[in-house]
């Protein structure tokens, strides 16, 4: 689901590390931009998908573990926040393509075959042999320098 980045060349610089701001102060910024058209249950699965890729591949990204007044643990959350943002489908594939071009940014997709393969191995299957031009795309997400990503998706709406 990644495009030409791999995991290892994704680790943020621990300079954009910043868990000491507020996330509209944060060096970084990540979104998650979903196909406006699918209904709520395909939405939701395609952003968490791409939270778990993004999680993946950055895991600087989130925040260290905390622990409430009780003592109980809750596993780290990401310390730039996530805007799930919608737009219609030919937005959603604009996006991705001017963010892969992009020097900085991670990108992540789903492809349609993505939730409509049952076996991933099959997914991966129909990935190969599909052209990029041929794939439909029902959510990106992209983290990279805040006021670049602000510009790309400063017109969408929150999902």
């Amino acid at each position: 689901m990644t495009d030409h980045h791999d995991a290892a060349a994704a680790r943020l610089p621990r300079t954009d590390v910043r868990t000491d701001i507020p996330t509209r102060q944060a060096p970084l910024k990540w979104v998650v931009v979903v196909d406006e058209d699918l209904p709520a249950g395909r939405a939701a699965n395609a952003a968490a998908c791409m939270a778990a890729a993004v999680g993946k591949a950055l895991p600087d990204l989130l925040g260290s573990d905390g622990h409430d007044g009780s003592g109980t643990a809750h596993a780290g959350l990401p310390w730039a926040g996530c805007s799930v943002l919608a737009a219609n489908a030919a937005t959603v594939r604009e996006l991705r393509e001017k963010a892969v071009g992009k020097e900085g940014f991670f990108v992540a997709d789903m492809p349609e075959a993505a939730q409509t393969s049952r076996v991933y191995d099959a997914y991966l299957d129909q990935l190969a042999g599909t052209k990029r031009e041929d794939l439909t795309y029902l959510a990106v997400s992209f983290v990279g320098p805040r006021n670049q990503v602000g510009k790309l998706v400063g017109r969408l709406a929150l999902l």
